[in-house]
């Protein structure tokens, strides 16, 4: 790793940890890393998420890239985003945070205010990237006025959060629990935890690339599509390719 501002790496939990001051997007940095290495950093410049949406980074937040080995077969792995979801809320939950969902495939809510982000982009055959953006003690409303009421930060919700360096070591030890148990089980053997992270069923609008659909959103399947479930009571199913946006409507 080439990176000029590095300041630091430590060892924990089984994972070599590159510490940086700042990046332009840990994931791209850590696209050349072998699995079970990670990238932590101050801030980013160019952070992003799903259809390269930007991801305000600011310092405070945790800031994390990890990489994960898959196996030779892709398609076994593309569940892999939400079983990343359910490593990042197990950590969560660990620290003592309870009041949490899902929305799918790659937010984390407290009521309807963004916690945390999740993208996961493969670089290299047999190997992906896990991003991992939580809020914490940093300000993302400051840097862009439209997040006000958006986010949420666990310092609005705990007394006492975990210091970043404590986070990314309780992140990075859930995370490698569920990879694990999805390289020797299958996605199938972390689908029933996954589907209890959506709450109660929710009347969603789905942009599939143009094409809009409005349905109750029914869970995800062994592949980890989603399950939408039409007024007429026709169960359809959707990869996260296909969906561009998914939007919660308000009964």
């Amino acid at each position: 790793m080439t990176q000029a501002d590095t300041v630091g790496r430590a060892v924990c939990e089984d994972w070599h940890v590159h510490e940086l001051a700042t990046a332009n997007s840990t994931n791209l940095v850590a696209a050349k890393l072998p699995a079970w290495e990670a990238v932590r950093a101050g801030s980013q410049t160019a952070g992003r998420g799903r259809f390269q949406r930007g991801w305000i980074s600011d310092e405070g937040g945790l800031w994390l890239s990890a990489v994960v080995p898959t196996g030779p077969d892709a398609a076994a792995w593309r569940g892999l985003p939400l079983a990343v979801g359910l490593g990042v809320c197990d950590a969560l939950q660990s620290i003592g945070l309870s009041r949490f969902r899902v929305r799918w495939p790659n937010d984390v809510l407290v009521d309807d205010r963004k916690l945390a982000g999740l993208l996961v982009d493969q670089f290299a055959p047999g190997l992906a990237v896990a991003g991992i953006g939580i809020n914490v003690f940093n300000h993302p409303d400051l840097h862009d006025p439209g997040l006000k009421n958006q986010v949420v930060r666990l310092a609005d919700l705990m007394a006492s959060p975990p210091d970043l360096c404590q986070l990314t070591q309780v992140v990075l030890a859930h995370l490698r629990r569920v990879v694990e148990q999805m390289r020797t089980d299958g996605f199938p053997s972390l689908l029933p935890r996954i589907n209890e992270l959506w709450g109660h069923p929710r009347r969603v609008e789905l942009d599939l690339n143009g094409i809009f659909r409005v349905g109750t959103f029914a869970g995800v399947g062994e592949a980890g599509e989603l399950l939408l479930l039409s007024d007429s009571g026709h169960k359809s199913a959707s990869d996260a390719s296909q969906v561009r946006h998914l939007r919660e409507i308000d009964l």
